[in-house]
């Protein structure tokens, strides 16, 4: 994920962020793990059929959440475009309410504040929340050689009355091998 960002951040005029890898990432596991796409409000659980990413702004009274509509059918480029003005819009106090109602899934990312993992709360009516922490170096073992990798951890935070631990686990494999392999974020 780390050299697809570097390489398309070395082209002219092109920009994205680690960010906008993991949203389009997680839309992608969304649409492999529909079960994840969910509400549940008045005892009724609701799968969507569009997925509607929320990413969490931070702004200097609080948080708002806009939405990257439809985000599993945009690619790359076009979330991290949105998203750019989804948060200049946040910033300057102009999202409208269809900006940041009907999401069906939320990402929060404290990574660029140094935060290793968090635990995100649940927006409901949705039924999951996925945190995102910073990118570290740790050593690991390859055989008898030591090496050095990146690592980002990322919690899922769930509703069990609607997602299990084996769906969790499920969504959070997909997730983890598109990131790993980030060629499939491009398709």
């Amino acid at each position: 994920m780390l050299s697809l960002r570097g390489q398309i951040n070395g082209m002219p005029d092109m920009e994205i962020s680690i960010n906008d890898i993991v949203v389009r990432a997680t839309a992608l596991a969304l649409r492999a793990c529909p079960a994840i796409n969910a509400t549940f409000h008045d005892e009724t659980i609701r799968l969507h059929d569009d997925i509607n990413v929320c990413v969490a702004i931070a702004l200097d009274d609080g948080l708002i959440a806009p939405i990257v509509r439809n985000a599993d059918t945009k690619s790359l480029f076009d979330i991290a475009a949105e998203i750019r003005a989804l948060a200049a819009h946040a910033r300057a106090g102009k999202l409208q309410p269809a900006d940041y109602q009907g999401g069906t899934f939320t990402l929060s990312n404290l990574g660029m504040y140094g935060v290793e993992s968090f635990t995100a709360i649940i927006n409901p009516p949705q039924c999951a929340i996925l945190a995102v922490g910073t990118i570290d170096r740790e050593m690991f073992l390859d055989g008898a050689v030591p090496r050095e990798r990146s690592v980002m951890k990322v919690t899922l935070t769930a509703d069990h009355r609607v997602i299990d631990g084996g769906l969790a686990a499920k969504f959070l494999g997909e997730l983890k091998a598109l990131i790993e392999n980030p060629a499939r974020l491009l398709i």
